[in-house]
């Protein structure tokens, strides 16, 4: 049976490029965001981890659902997957690297084979729609 690792993810797209993360000692981007805490909605969840990780405050009012996908975890067994469920929002403050996060970038559709397996699939799904190029 597999593992599932639930996380929230913000897509946050700026000139056609995915705003990604990399943590410390890690290889490949992801989407910012993690893992709701004993008692949390997705939305203050992923308010808190957003501040955590990028030092920015997201509008309550404009968290808005994109859509859930599941793909392999980055760095795990293969019989542990990731389900990000994803948001739009818009922010108040300044882009900044904060906590495990290294680097944070826009990356390009053409650029995704920097990114986790997870974010690989929400790159295609937004590329898609039009949302990303």
């Amino acid at each position: 049976m597999k593992k599932v690792i639930d996380k929230l993810a913000w897509l946050y797209i700026r000139d056609g490029k995915l705003l990604s993360a990399r943590s410390k000692d890690k290889k490949l981007f992801y989407i910012p965001g993690g893992k709701r805490e004993k008692g949390e909605s997705d939305e203050e969840a992923l308010i808190r981890e957003i501040k955590e990780e990028i030092s920015v405050d997201l509008i309550p009012n404009s968290i808005k659902y994109a859509e859930t996908f599941t793909a392999q975890a980055d760095g795990k067994n293969s019989d542990i997957i990731v389900k990000l469920t994803c948001y739009f929002a818009d922010f108040q403050g300044s882009l900044s690297p904060d906590a495990e996060i290294e680097e944070i970038d826009f990356i390009a559709y053409h650029n995704k084979s920097l990114c986790s397996a997870g974010s690989i699939k929400i790159m295609d799904w937004l590329n898609s729609q039009n949302l990303i190029q």
